[in-house]
């Protein structure tokens, strides 16, 4: 903090700010004090928190959002795929970004363009156009994502790291528990729209208190020449990829788009790939994928969530359909996952520290396949079999919790100590694509198989328990084999013991 610079409090640091991109020094009051580092990590948690609290509620607004709307599920699906395609495809940008040009201004803006995707939103009149603010939300979560663990590190002492750390994976917890229930609530009592307006009073708090507690950053990377080519490549790959996913039943097979976007998806990951070899500082460094241990641990890593993601989209839709559930209720249901998630996380990691990862993570997988496999011989919309369909809610995120931690410690064990960020801008990537990939294929393959039995577009609305039912245990088979395949990848790998111990596989705690 230099004397020089205008306060936080002054009309000078916000025209420096804005016109200059000059970042004002924290509130002297605040920084003088002797937990002033606590502060730090507390104003970086409520951004932790208010993430996943949306990235978990969004998935129990699908079926209103399908009524309300009288849209097939393809379409209703983008609502959750654009939000997470979108900080799948900006975090390697931010990240880089703001090793560039200092953490405090893009943090602390994140929050107001998190805020103002989110009061769009609930304004939206039309499906469309709801996506198209999702995308703008997901942006600004990209932007609180992609520096908010680089800002805990740079705040804490070195003894204290994994506390902070600890402290801010808590709060993805507690939002990622949180939000299937608070979003039922909202449903039950004020409406779709208050799930979004929710977020805009706390976003623009934690702008303001991000303004006045965040430090300056004073270690920047080097500059260098940013990677334009594949900030542009990037965002039109991933998307050619998971539209030709997710619309792929309902353009059909044959169709000119589907055909496009596979086109499209091939012809811009390859040039993205051509520009990352080239560039001088790259967004990703190919030279991890190099490594057998972290490709591998990568690719699991993505199924995993492929599957978590997968199980999230379905669940509301069965539970509300075949079950009559409230929101409120199915919210609370599917809390159970989430919930023993966080619950199991730090078993998962004395795990690894033990046994290492890959008796830790094979363990998870098994477990959540007997999981799926409860789920699909109970889930048959009886109430008598609820119990049943809520243990094996329980089971699937035990299996989880158990399964991520030391999956994501283990590569991140497998990266170069030069390479630590880029190794965790590849670990959020893949988690994030993950999710989009695991939403995408549940919603086309339930489309797929609910047309099949009713001959009308995909649509869970006016469909017979029985009808939903079935089709919903196809797609259950579909995630037990994401599932199963990760565990035989877990099998596979090599991982050196360097980290074990480290506090990087709690989850979102990369980069």
């Amino acid at each position: 903090m230099t004397d020089s610079s205008p306060g936080p409090g002054s009309i000078a640091a916000l025209r420096d700010a804005v016109l200059k991109g000059r970042e004002p020094p924290p509130l002297r009051a605040v920084a003088r004090l002797a937990s002033y580092r606590w502060f730090v990590v507390g104003t970086v948690c409520i951004g932790a928190f208010m993430g996943q609290v949306d990235a978990s509620m969004t998935q129990m607004l699908l079926p209103r959002l399908e009524h309300d709307f009288a849209a097939p599920l393809s379409t209703v699906s983008w609502v959750a795929v654009g939000y997470i395609l979108a900080m799948a495809s900006f975090m390697p940008i931010f990240g880089r970004l703001a090793d560039m040009f200092g953490r405090k201004l893009l943090y602390t803006s994140s929050f107001l363009v998190f805020a103002l995707g989110s009061a769009l939103c609930g304004f939206a009149p039309s499906l469309p156009v709801l996506i198209a603010f999702r995308i703008l939300q997901g942006i600004g979560a990209a932007l609180l994502t992609a520096n908010s663990v680089a800002i805990v590190v740079l705040a804490t002492n070195p003894e204290e790291r994994g506390r902070g750390l600890g402290l801010q994976s808590a709060a993805q917890a507690i939002g990622l528990g949180a939000g299937p229930a608070l979003g039922g609530l909202i449903l039950d009592t004020l409406g779709w729209h208050w799930a979004f307006w929710i977020n805009v009073p706390v976003g623009i708090a934690g702008a303001v208190i991000g303004w006045f507690v965040i430090p300056q950053t004073r270690k920047r990377g080097k500059r260098g020449r940013f990677d334009w080519r594949g900030a542009l490549l990037i965002a039109p790959a991933l998307t050619a990829v998971v539209a030709a996913l997710n619309e792929g039943y309902a353009w059909g097979p044959t169709s000119p788009a589907l055909i496009g976007c596979v086109v499209a998806a091939i012809v811009f990951l390859a040039l993205f790939a051509r520009a990352e070899r080239r560039a001088e500082t790259p967004l990703i460094d190919f030279q991890l994928l190099r490594q057998g241990a972290f490709l591998i641990g990568n690719v699991a890593n993505f199924l995993s969530y492929a599957a978590l993601f997968g199980l999230f989209f379905l669940v509301p839709f069965v539970l509300v359909r075949a079950y009559q559930d409230t929101a409120l209720a199915a919210g609370l249901r599917l809390s159970i996952v989430p919930v023993m998630l966080g619950l199991l996380a730090p078993i998962g990691g004395a795990l690894y520290d033990r046994f290492g990862a890959r008796a830790a993570t094979a363990s998870g997988m098994a477990v959540c396949i007997a999981g799926l496999a409860v789920l699909h011989v109970f889930l048959d919309g009886a109430a008598a079999n609820m119990p049943m369909v809520m243990l094996a809610l329980a089971i699937f995120g035990v299996g989880q919790g158990l399964f991520i931690s030391p999956n994501s410690s283990s590569i991140m064990a497998t990266a170069p100590e030069e390479l630590t960020g880029e190794a965790g801008s590849l670990l959020n990537m893949a988690r994030y694509l993950g999710m989009s990939a695991g939403i995408a294929s549940a919603s086309a393959l339930l489309a797929m198989r609910l047309g099949a039995a009713t001959g009308l577009q995909g649509s869970t609305i006016n469909v017979s328990a029985q009808t939903l039912v079935a089709a919903s245990r196809d797609v259950i088979l579909l995630l037990g084999c994401f599932v199963a395949l990760a565990g035989v990848l877990s099998l596979m790998r090599t991982v050196p013991r360097k980290a074990r111990g480290t506090d990087d596989g709690k989850p979102e705690g990369a980069r």
